[in-house]
């Protein structure tokens, strides 16, 4: 489609310069582009309305975002509505093209609002573009009865009167409250200049961790030597092949290197378990001290 949507300044000149649509003509086109693809209708349709998308983008400039990213995402949100419109519904393409154009804008302002997601369900999202009124208007109405709010009676109000759960209107009041905050800033109150991002605890394994850890892994090490000295070679053998190698061999392979069934290389495994678990039975006043 021809329409550009890099330079506000060039699409208000170019939406105040567009034709009105009556309503037959906007149905022709509608049509046109639905069942025909035509993208001269398309772009004509887009042309004719983008005064609206323009206008309904200015409204949003309070959230900081820039003039010019608001106008594309209103225009994104346009050619949205012309995509899926029926014109066969008997409405006017300016009434369906709103609710796109309101959610387009309404999805970049919250995805750019802070690093973190600030929400994406619908209670969220209304909280998110409501909230603040809401909250402005109560604290009047209570003003002038001359009660006084607090901050839980303020939420419940809040909630009731948008009809959004207490929990997410907690949720947004902490989220709106504040900015996004660096890591990297100094901290005021440090005279060496040092970051906040110092001030986190490292989740690495710290020294003592380590050395405990090599100490207990040692100590497991020596209690399964001494349990397997107790078995018999071919014993060893399959103990080390089906538990202590990564992938653990089959016992069908064993049976075949052993010249035995698999079964009977299962029973050897069982009877092998067997005796270490004595073996660390007799150890089991140590063991059971290092485990508590």
């Amino acid at each position: 489609m021809a329409l550009d949507l890099t330079e506000d300044t060039s699409i208000s000149r170019q939406a105040r310069k567009a034709e009105l649509l009556d309503a037959e003509t906007e149905l022709a086109l509608a049509r046109a582009w639905r069942d025909q693809r035509d993208e001269a209708a398309l772009h004509r349709l887009i042309t004719a309305y983008m005064r609206l998308a323009i206008s309904m983008a200015s409204k949003y400039r309070r959230y900081g975002a820039p003039l010019n990213d608001l106008i594309q995402e209103a225009g994104l949100g346009l050619m949205k509505a012309a995509d899926k419109f029926d014109p066969d519904r008997g409405v006017r393409f300016s009434t369906y093209a709103v609710w796109w154009i309101k959610a387009s804008i309404q999805d970049y302002v919250m995805r750019n609002w802070s690093m973190v997601r600030t929400g994406s369900t619908s209670s969220q999202k209304s909280l998110f573009f409501n909230m603040r009124r809401v909250q402005a208007k109560l604290e009047r109405e209570a003003n002038a009865e001359g009660a006084a709010l607090d901050r839980h009676q303020l939420h419940q109000m809040i909630a009731s009167e948008i009809g959004v759960p207490l929990r997410d209107v907690e949720m947004m009041d902490g989220r709106l409250s504040g900015s996004d905050f660096s890591l990297n800033a100094v901290q005021a109150a440090d005279e060496d200049g040092r970051e906040w991002i110092d001030t986190l605890e490292d989740e690495a394994a710290q020294s003592a961790e380590i050395v405990e850890e090599h100490h207990d892994t040692e100590q497991l090490r020596q209690w399964l030597m001494v349990a397997m000295k107790t078995l018999k070679p071919r014993e060893q053998l399959i103990i080390r092949e089906r538990k202590l190698r990564d992938p653990p061999r089959t016992l069908e392979s064993l049976g075949e290197e052993l010249g035995l069934s698999k079964e009977r290389v299962r029973q050897l495994e069982a009877a092998a378990f067997q005796k270490m678990r004595k073996s660390l039975e007799a150890q089991s006043e140590e063991v059971q001290n290092f485990l508590l």
